[in-house]
């Protein structure tokens, strides 16, 4: 168990940056209201009684575009962890929020702590191949399906 190794963060390919357009618009050009990026990553983890708790630290900046940013910007982020392979098996997901007060014209940091990741210990040899990935994930930001009102006969 003393091998075991605190696994890498790296960023999810495709999710590291997150931009926002006007409603109904592609975020892009003069029409873009804001773009997050990560910028810095950092972990911590514990191990007791078979059990890997994790800490993920989770750092960037959110630029306000030409389209102007609103006072209040959701930041939708995800962490998993992650055995690589042949077919890699996703051991920990779960999505998570911060909000960031925005100037309309500026440049703010955003940083969230995931301190709630928990998964069973495994051999070195197997840890070796174990990734935290973090990244993006506005698909977390919408809400669940309404159940649909049964029509009464």
């Amino acid at each position: 168990e003393s091998d075991l190794t605190c696994p890498a963060v790296a960023v999810r390919s495709g999710a590291s940056t997150y931009a926002v357009g006007l409603p109904g618009k592609e975020a892009s050009g003069s029409d873009l209201r804001y773009q997050a990026v990560i910028s810095r990553t950092a972990r911590e983890c514990n191990l007791n009684t078979g059990v890997i708790t994790a800490k993920i630290g989770i750092q960037g900046r959110i630029i306000a575009g030409p389209a102007g940013a609103p006072t209040s910007v959701d930041v939708p982020l995800r962490v998993a962890v992650v055995q690589e392979g042949v077919s890699p098996k996703t051991v920990f997901t779960k999505a998570y929020r911060t909000s960031v007060s925005m100037q309309p014209d500026g440049s703010v940091p955003f940083s969230l702590v995931a301190e709630d990741i928990v998964y069973p210990a495994v051999s070195a040899a197997e840890n070796d191949s174990y990734v935290f990935y973090v990244g993006f994930d506005p698909q977390s930001l919408k809400s669940d399906p309404k159940p649909r009102a049964r029509q009464k006969r």
